[in-house]
């Protein structure tokens, strides 16, 4: 079994560029998440006075996992995640952890 080759991406949150290790076919996901990420960081940024880089992460993984876990149990609009979804963003949160971490 060969492994997915891994491309390196740039990803600009917050106006910190960081480098993840991504499969070539997930690039398009990892930077739409990304993206999302920094847009809800800025938002919570916006709103609060000078509030630190980790405080403003944490305040918005806390956001969106509460978001992800409405989803889970059928509340969000739509339809629950199924389980290749649900798993597919877990790992898309733990490389965007993990590229805030390297950051630091």
């Amino acid at each position: 079994m060969s492994a997915k080759p891994q491309n390196s991406v740039t990803v600009r949150i917050l106006e910190h560029e960081y480098q993840v290790q991504c499969p070539e076919n997930e690039r398009e996901s990892l930077l739409a998440a990304a993206e999302y990420l920094n847009q809800r960081m800025n938002a919570i940024r916006k709103k609060g006075k000078a509030l630190g880089m980790e405080r403003i992460a944490v305040m918005t993984a806390l956001n969106m996992a509460a978001e992800l876990l409405e989803h889970k149990r059928g509340g969000g609009k739509g339809r629950a995640l199924d389980g290749a979804t649900g798993e597919r963003l877990h790992q898309l949160q733990l490389r965007i952890d993990s590229a805030l971490n390297e950051g630091r």
